[in-house]
């Protein structure tokens, strides 16, 4: 009987242990010490364009910004980056990547945003840049943080019309807020290269790294609510969408090796009334922009024509 409590208690300490090693693995975040705005994964195959990128990078952090802050429904104090460029105007509200930040991120949607003479708010989502907390949690948590950001814009500015726009994680982001109570003021959805559900992005790339399917699997379920105190299978951008009420345009690099492109085509099945799918050959994972600027300019301001009306006073590209 010892032997036995001794082999259970130590089975007990080793599988606590790995599901604290895949909580910080997966979903932990040291906020401040990682994100580096000229960090670009290696995965976009966009190498040859680096310094054009860098570029784009450092033009959209010398534009000056507004600091707003909000709190979450947790607790967490969170911050965004408010460009304001003529009252009235349209507000697109951004969400980044996963561990990214927004001025990389956004570095090249920003402009065609800019070049429509929309007001942006650049999120700095939980977890990232400056915002508290230090839980990633693929978009359950991150959806409410959309949800108060919108509500916090709207009492801030009651005639504005808003779009929510995301790229990566902050797609699957703005997705799965489609489903929320959001008020009548937001108008469209934008999400560049999303994922379908958390488990299964963690799923596809634990495969890709050749992590054992058991830990993706059953022990980030477990890590997550452990240590992240909430439920991976807690919001799903696949079954929100089919919930939506608002437009959605969905853009996706063919050549994604990080979130397949088979995802977006998943999302507009189950949406196909409200969204349309435009996708990029030879882009990869975020750099549809980069592939084709001008393509990618003409469908946002096309897609942000029709959700906000003619009557908007929109710049030509």
């Amino acid at each position: 009987m010892t032997t036995f409590l001794i082999v259970a208690a130590v089975l007990i300490v080793l599988f606590f242990a790995a599901a604290y090693g895949t909580y910080r693995f997966v979903f932990y975040s040291p906020n401040k010490t990682q994100n580096n705005d000229h960090t670009i994964p290696v995965s976009t195959g966009m190498e040859e364009q680096t310094e054009h990128i860098h570029r784009m990078i450092d033009q959209l952090a010398a534009v000056p910004y507004e600091e707003v802050k909000i709190t979450s429904h947790d607790g967490l104090r969170l911050r965004g980056r408010y460009y304001h460029q003529r009252d009235g105007a349209p507000l697109a509200i951004c969400f980044h990547g996963y561990r990214g930040t927004p001025t990389r991120d956004f570095s090249g949607g920003s402009r065609v945003l800019a070049k429509l003479g929309y007001n942006m708010l650049l999120v700095e989502e939980r977890a990232h840049c400056a915002s508290e907390g230090h839980t990633i949690s693929f978009g359950v948590n991150e959806r409410k943080d959309c949800l108060a950001w919108v509500f916090h814009f709207h009492y801030r500015f009651p005639e504005t019309e808003m779009l929510l726009v995301g790229v990566s994680m902050g797609a699957a982001t703005v997705l799965m807020a489609s489903a929320l109570p959001l008020p009548d003021c937001v108008k469209g959805i934008i999400a560049d290269c999303p994922f379908t559900e958390p488990l299964e992005i963690i799923k596809k790339t634990g495969k890709d790294m050749h992590i054992p399917p058991f830990v993706t699997a059953v022990m980030a379920p477990v890590a997550a609510r452990l240590f992240g105190r909430f439920n991976l299978k807690g919001a799903s951008a696949l079954k929100a969408v089919h919930e939506a009420k608002v437009p959605i345009l969905l853009i996706h690099g063919e050549d994604d090796t990080f979130v397949p492109c088979t995802m977006s085509f998943q999302l507009h099945a189950n949406a196909p009334e409200i969204s349309e799918l435009h996708t990029f050959p030879g882009a990869n994972h975020g750099v549809s922009y980069v592939q084709d600027p001008a393509r990618y300019a003409l469908l946002t301001e096309n897609f942000s024509r029709r959700v906000l009306g003619e009557g908007k006073a929109l710049l030509r590209l």
